[in-house]
C-alpha cells in the first residue's frame, strides 16, 4: 500500500504533498476600510460647502429667470410670489426689452463685435504662441514677457490713449474701432494662457511631419494645432465671457447708440426709465443678455474640463 507521505532528503521528517486547492473558493476581498472620524467630518464638511457655494451661485440665476416671468407688482409683492399670467408677463417683458430697450439691435452687435474679435484674437494668439514656444530666437523671453506684461496693465488707465489714438485714425465709435481694441485687449492672456500647451507638445512629432515633407505652415495647421484643441477650446471660452461682457471699452470708445453692445443697450435702458423702472422687462433683459453665455459654456463644457485636467497632469 502506498504511502502519500515522503521522506525530506535529509530522511529524518517526512513532507506532506501540497494541498489541492483546484476546487477552493478564491479569498474573499478585505472589506474596505472605515473612515475615522476626522476624515469623515472633512468630508461632510467640504461637501456642505459646495452645497452652500451651488445655492449661492444658482439661486439667483434662478431668481432672475423665474423674474422675468412676473410683473414689477407681482416681484415687488414678495421674491418668490408665483405669476398670475406666466404667459402674458413673458410676451410682455420681453416684447418691451427687445424691441424698447433696442436690445434686439444690441445683441446683433454684439454677436458681430464679439465672434470676429474672438477669431482674430484666437489666430493671431495661437501663431504668436506657437512661435515664441517651439522657435525659440535671442529675445524671445523679453518679447514674451513683454507681451505678459499686457495682463497686468489696468485697462482704465489706457482708455484716454485708446480714445485718442482711435480719433485719429477715424475708428472712433465704429465697431470696426471696437472690434481691434477687443484684439488688443485679449491677446496678452491667449498668448499666456496657449504657450505651455505649444511648449509641452512633442517635438518628435513635428519632426517627423517635416520628414514627411510637411513645411512650417502645414505642420502648425495640421499637426500642432489639432494637437493642442484642448486648450484653444478653453481659452476660446475665456476670451468669449470676457468680452461679451466688456462695458468699460465699449462705454469710452462707442458712443454711437446704434453701434451699442448688450451691456450698454442694458445700462441706458435702466437709467433712461428713470424712477419707473420695468423690473419685469429689465429681468428679461437680463435672461437676453445670460442665455447666449450659457449655451458656450454648455457646448464647450467638456473641453474646457479636458484642458484644465491636462494643464494639471503636465
Amino acid at each position: 500500500m502506498s504511502s502519500n507521505i515522503s521522506l525530506s532528503k535529509s530522511g529524518d521528517s517526512p513532507v506532506e504533498p501540497p494541498a489541492d486547492t483546484a476546487g477552493a473558493s478564491p479569498a474573499a476581498p478585505n472589506p474596505p476600510a472605515k473612515r475615522g472620524r476626522g476624515e469623515l467630518g472633512i468630508v461632510i464638511g467640504s461637501h456642505v460647502v459646495l452645497v452652500f457655494w451651488t445655492l449661492v451661485v444658482v439661486l439667483p440665476l434662478i431668481w432672475t429667470f423665474f423674474s422675468a416671468t412676473r410683473s414689477t407688482g407681482e416681484i415687488f409683492s414678495g421674491p418668490w410670489e408665483m405669476p398670475h399670467d406666466v404667459w402674458g408677463n413673458i410676451s410682455d417683458n420681453f416684447s418691451s426689452a427687445w424691441n424698447d430697450s433696442g436690445l434686439g439691435r444690441a445683441l446683433l452687435n454684439t454677436v458681430v463685435v464679439v465672434t470676429i474679435a474672438l477669431v482674430l484674437v484666437m489666430a493671431l494668439g495661437s501663431m504668436c504662441a506657437y512661435s515664441l514656444a517651439r522657435f525659440p530666437f535671442r529675445g524671445s523671453r523679453f518679447v514674451y514677457y513683454l507681451i505678459l506684461a499686457g495682463n497686468t496693465f489696468p485697462i482704465f488707465l489706457a482708455i484716454v490713449p485708446l480714445f485718442f489714438v482711435l480719433k485719429n485714425i477715424g475708428l472712433l465709435n465704429t465697431m470696426p474701432g471696437l472690434i481691434l481694441t477687443y484684439v488688443a485687449f485679449a491677446f496678452p492672456f491667449t498668448v499666456f494662457f496657449l504657450f505651455p500647451f505649444f511648449r509641452a507638445l512633442p517635438a518628435e512629432i513635428a519632426e517627423a511631419a517635416e520628414m514627411d515633407g510637411a513645411g512650417d505652415w502645414r505642420t502648425f495647421l495640421q499637426v500642432m494645432l489639432p494637437m493642442a484643441k484642448p486648450g484653444i477650446a478653453a481659452v476660446s471660452i475665456f476670451n468669449f465671457l470676457g468680452l461679451w461682457n466688456q462695458f468699460l471699452l465699449p462705454v469710452a470708445l462707442n458712443t454711437n447708440q446704434k453701434n451699442y453692445v448688450l451691456s450698454q443697450a442694458m445700462a441706458n435702458f435702466v437709467s433712461s426709465a428713470g424712477y419707473e423702472v420695468n423690473y419685469g422687462a429689465m429681468f428679461a433683459g437680463v435672461v437676453i443678455t445670460v442665455v447666449p453665455v450659457l449655451i458656450a459654456y454648455v457646448m464647450f463644457q467638456r473641453q474646457l474640463q479636458g484642458s484644465l485636467s491636462q494643464g494639471t497632469s503636465k
